[in-house]
C-alpha cells in the first residue's frame, strides 16, 4: 500500500510516507507536498518514514526540491534499508535523517543513576539504558559516545554504549553493566562500606584529574562557568557579578580532565572494578569546577530541603555531608578543618552560581519554594564573594606530572605554605632555587624516556620556623647525594658538566637526605626560616 498524507500544526508540516516511492507515484507525492507547502516557505517539515519500505531516485528528487523550499526538514524513523539509500546518495549530509531505533520500555525499571542530561535505568541483569531528557538527543548521544571512547583510551574505566534505542518520545543509550551496583546503592544498603566508597571515589577522582587531554578534544569548563556568571547580571548587584567574573577569569587554564557531574550514582562497582558512567559532562579545567559540582550534588541541592538528597542519592543528608567531607579531606591530603572549609568555600562560589542559573531557567522563580531556595543560594553566594579573593587552591601533598613546565605550580604550592611568614628574601630564594633544581632533575631523568608523577609534600613545624619539602617519585632508583661534589676551584676548561644543581641544593638547604623505600625515590630538604 502506498500512501502520502500530511497535516499542519503549530507551524510544522507533518508528512507521512508509506510503502514504496518510485517513478510511478513520485509525482503524486510531489503534488501533495506542493499543496501543503504552498505559501509556507521556511516552515519546518517533519517526515515520518516509519512505514516507508523503498524510495527511488524519483522520490529523492521530490525530497530534495522540498529541502530547497523548506530547509528545516527532518526525516525520522527510517528503516535500515532505506537509510542505506539516503546514506549512499549523500542525503544524510544534506538534511537531518534519523534511523528507526529499537524501542525499549522503562516501566518498572530501577533508576540507578541521574545526571545533568538524563536518567539511567537498569533494564535487565546485564544492561542499563541512559534516557536523555532532551527529546532530540541523537547528537547528545553521539557526543557522549565519542567522549566516553576518548576517556577509555586515556585510561579511565568506563562503559561504552553499544546501541541507541527509542524510549517513549526520546532516545536512550544502552550500556552493558553486568550486575553492577552504584556507590549510592552500596552506601544506602551497607553504611559500613562508606569509608571504602570514599577511598575508591577519591582514587578515581585523582585518576581523572591527573589525566591530560589532547588539545581540542573536550570543552573548557571555564568558558561554561563564565556563561553561568554572565547570566547572573540580572539577578545580582553589578559589583558582585563583576567580582564573580573576575574570579572565574583568574582561574588558570588546565588541560586535565574533569567529569563535571561526579557523585555516587555515577560510580558503579562491577565485580572488583570501579567504573565511571554518565560521561556527557566531561571537560577540561581546574579541579575547583569539579568540586563545585560535587558540592551541588552532596549538599547544595539539599540545603533548602534536605530530603532532596535522599530522593536523589538514596541516602540521608547527614550521610551525604559526611561523605563529601571525608572525600575532600582525602583528596586534599589534610585533616585541617580550616583548609577543607577554605577549599569548599571556593567551590561553593561556582556551585551556587550554577544552581541559581539552573533553577531560574527551570522556572524556579514561579513557585514559592523555588523563590525561597534561590534566595538562600543567592545570599550565601553574596556572603562568599565578600571574602573570596581567589578560586585557586592546591592539594596537599601536590601530586603532579614530572614535567619541567609544571615547575610554576610546584613553586606556587610551596610559596602558599609560607604565606604570612616574613622570613628574609634570601631564604625564599634558596627555597625556590633548591625546589627548581630537584624538581627539574626528576622531570628530566626519573622516568626517561617515559613519563610519571612526583609527589611534593611541604610542611612547616609547629613553630613555623622550619620548612620540610619531600619529593617522592617511582622512577629509576637514583641517589643524587652519592654524586661527588664538583671541584669549583677548577677552570671552566677542566670542569665536568653537571652536578652543580644538587651541590647548590646542599649548600642552600640546612639538611638534604635520600632514601629508597617501597619502590620510591624519597628526597627530603629542610630549611630553617630564621637564623
Amino acid at each position: 500500500m502506498n500512501e502520502f498524507s500530511g497535516t499542519i500544526e503549530d507551524g510544522i508540516i507533518e508528512l507521512v510516507l508509506q510503502g514504496r516511492i518510485d517513478s510511478n507515484n513520485a509525482s503524486q507525492m510531489e503534488t501533495l507536498f506542493l499543496e501543503l507547502t504552498e505559501g509556507k516557505n521556511g516552515f519546518a517539515v517533519h517526515v515520518d518514514a516509519s512505514k516507508l519500505e523503498y524510495i527511488s531516485s524519483a522520490g529523492l528528487r521530490v525530497l530534495l526540491h522540498l529541502k530547497k523550499t523548506n530547509p528545516e526538514i527532518k526525516i525520522s524513523n527510517v528503516c535500515p534499508d532505506v537509510y542505506e539509500i539516503f546514506e549512499m546518495t549523500g542525503f544524510i549530509d544534506m538534511m537531518k535523517i534519523e534511523k528507526a531505533y529499537r524501542k525499549v520500555s522503562i516501566d518498572g525499571a530501577e533508576e540507578i543513576g541521574r545526571g545533568a542530561n538524563g536518567i539511567i535505568y537498569r533494564i535487565d541483569q546485564d544492561n542499563v539504558v541512559k534516557v536523555y531528557s532532551n527529546p532530540d538527543a541523537l547528537s547528545d548521544i553521539q557526543h557522549e559516545r565519542e567522549v566516553a571512547r576518548l576517556a577509555l583510551v586515556l585510561g579511565i574505566p568506563t562503559a561504552i554504549s553499544y546501541d541507541v534505542v527509542q524510549v517513549e518520545k526520546t532516545y536512550g543509550s544502552v550500556f552493558e553493566l553486568l550486575n553492577a551496583r552504584s556507590f549510592s546503592n552500596i552506601i544506602s544498603s551497607d553504611p559500613d562500606k562508606l569509608d571504602w566508597c570514599v577511598g575508591e571515589y577519591v582514587k578515581m577522582l585523582k585518576k581523572i584529574h591527573s589525566t591530560r587531554v589532547p588539545v581540542g578534544k573536550l570543552p573548557d569548563i571555564k568558558e561554561t562557568a563564565l556563561n553561568w556568571a554572565d547570566f547572573m547580571k540580572d539577578y545580582l548587584p553589578e559589583s558582585a557579578v563583576c567580582k564573580l567574573i573576575k574570579l572565574i577569569n583568574s582561574v588558570p587554564h588546565d588541560d586535565h580532565m574533569i567529569h563535571g557531574d561526579y557523585h555516587t550514582k555515577n560510580l558503579e562497582l562491577q565485580g572488583d572494578e570501579v567504573i565511571l558512567i554518565d560521561m556527557d559532562t566531561l571537560a577540561v579545567g581546574h579541579p575547583v569546577f569539579e568540586l563545585a559540582s560535587m558540592f551541588n550534588s552532596f549538599i547544595g541541592y539539599g540545603e533548602y530541603d534536605n530530603d532532596v538528597i535522599r530522593r536523589f542519592l538514596g541516602f540521608d543528608f547527614e550521610t551525604s555531608v559526611l561523605f563529601l567531607h571525608k572525600a575532600l579531606s582525602l583528596y586534599l591530603g589534610t585533616d585541617d578543618e580550616n583548609k577543607i572549609t577554605e577549599v569548599l568555600d571556593k567551590a561553593r562560589v561556582i556551585g551556587y552560581t550554577r544552581m541559581i542559573r539552573r533553577s531560574i531557567r527551570r522556572k524556579g522563580l514561579e513557585t514559592e519554594d523555588g523563590r525561597n531556595e534561590i534566595e538562600l543560594w543567592k545570599n550565601n553566594l553574596l556572603e562568599l564573594l565578600e571574602k573570596t579573593d581567589t578560586l585557586v587552591f592546591t592539594k596537599d601533598p601536590l601530586d603532579i606530572e614530572a614535567e619541567s613546565n609544571r615547575l610554576p605550580e610546584v613553586l606556587s604550592y610551596i610559596r602558599n605554605k609560607l604565606e604570612g611568614i616574613e622570613c628574609k628574601p634570601e631564604k625564599l630564594m634558596d627555597i625556590d632555587m633548591s625546589t627548581e633544581e630537584i624538581f627539574v632533575n626528576v622531570a628530566n631523568y626519573a622516568y626517561a624516556p617515559g613519563k610519571g608523577n612526583v609527589l611534593v609534600n611541604a610542611k612547616l613545624n609547629a613553630e613555623k620556623t622550619i620548612l620540610t619539602i619531600v619529593f617522592s617519585d617511582r622512577g629509576k632508583p637514583f641517589n643524587p647525594l652519592e654524586k661527588k661534589d664538583p671541584d669549583i676551584t677548577l677552570s671552566a676548561e677542566k670542569r665536568e658538566i653537571g652536578g652543580l644543581g644538587i651541590y647548590m641544593t646542599k649548600k642552600m638547604m640546612d639538611e638534604v637526605c635520600y632514601e629508597y623505600k617501597d619502590g620510591q625515590n624519597i628526597l627530603t630538604l629542610r630549611k630553617k626560616l630564621f637564623d
